[in-house]
């Protein structure tokens, strides 16, 4: 479990206040997103989990040990973060070189290095990229490859900033279907995002900050059901528009969950 334990967070002395008294917990295997407002703490929230940042007040604990005082580095072998730039975290002269910079930093060579690094990347379908230098490549392959280095450290969490944001279909397929696999393997997924559509046809928990503080943790369904998803900026993805004029307006997570409950609605006529 990896918790945030009454944090508040500004940024400098007399800063403006980001966050105030969050309790947070994040349990294995959850795809989680954590949305809300532009500037309203979401990728503060998670540069405090990893390290990047401390908490002006609070803790942060992971299995029940205090890791606050803690730095990135030393986080980073329970915790993996992909930036929304991932060539901003890149700088090794190959890919196969990248992936293998945490594990050597852990201690393994020879054998045991190759092994972990050749799983990771064909985890992530970089494989074919492995004599590759890194910034060369598109930004969808930049974030895989940053997935495969938290895979090679064998990362029980792993944070993904905006990872969708400016990519096109095929990517976001091909990106939705890893984050998938690595929620099926028991690694926590926590993404950062504005894309109501992964949020409600993948995500298991969404977690939503505003007035700095946490103001709706929950399935999907009740956020887009029940919630008020539009009072705190955030868009009711089409599928769900759509299934609310059916009859009993049944929820739809996505177009494909919308298209069988339309068939129905026709076949019931």
């Amino acid at each position: 479990m990896l918790t945030l334990k009454q944090v508040s967070f500004h940024y400098g002395k007399d800063g403006p206040e980001i966050l105030r008294d969050v309790d947070l917990s994040f349990g294995r295997g959850e795809f989680v997103a954590v949305t809300g407002r532009n500037g309203s703490g979401k990728t503060t929230i998670t540069r405090l989990l990893t390290g990047l940042e401390k908490p002006t007040a609070g803790q942060v604990l992971y299995d029940g040990q205090d890791v606050t005082q803690e730095d990135a580095a030393a986080r980073s072998r329970f915790i993996g973060y992909v930036f929304q730039q991932p060539d901003r975290q890149m700088f090794m002269s190959t890919v196969w070189e990248e992936v293998g910079f945490g594990p050597y930093q852990q201690g393994k060579r020879g054998a045991e290095l190759d092994a972990v690094v050749d799983e990771a990347m064909k985890r992530a379908d970089v494989y074919r990229f492995a004599d590759a230098y890194p910034r060369t490549l598109s930004r969808g392959d930049q974030q895989r490859i940053a997935i495969a280095s938290a895979l090679a450290m064998h990362t029980e969490y792993i944070v993904l900033d905006e990872p969708t944001s400016g990519q096109d279909g095929r990517e976001k397929k091909r990106l939705s279907a890893l984050m998938a696999q690595m929620k099926d393997a028991g690694i926590t997924v926590i993404l950062v995002t504005h894309d109501m559509d992964i949020v409600a046809g993948e995500c298991t928990r969404v977690v939503v900050i505003a007035d700095h503080r946490v103001a709706f943790d929950g399935v999907p369904e009740k956020l887009f059901s029940e919630g008020r998803p539009e009072a705190w900026g955030l868009a009711c993805p089409a599928s769900v528009r759509l299934g609310r004029s059916l009859p009993g307006a049944p929820y739809c997570k996505d177009m494909a969950a919308f298209c069988e409950m339309y068939r129905k609605a026709r076949e019931g006529q």
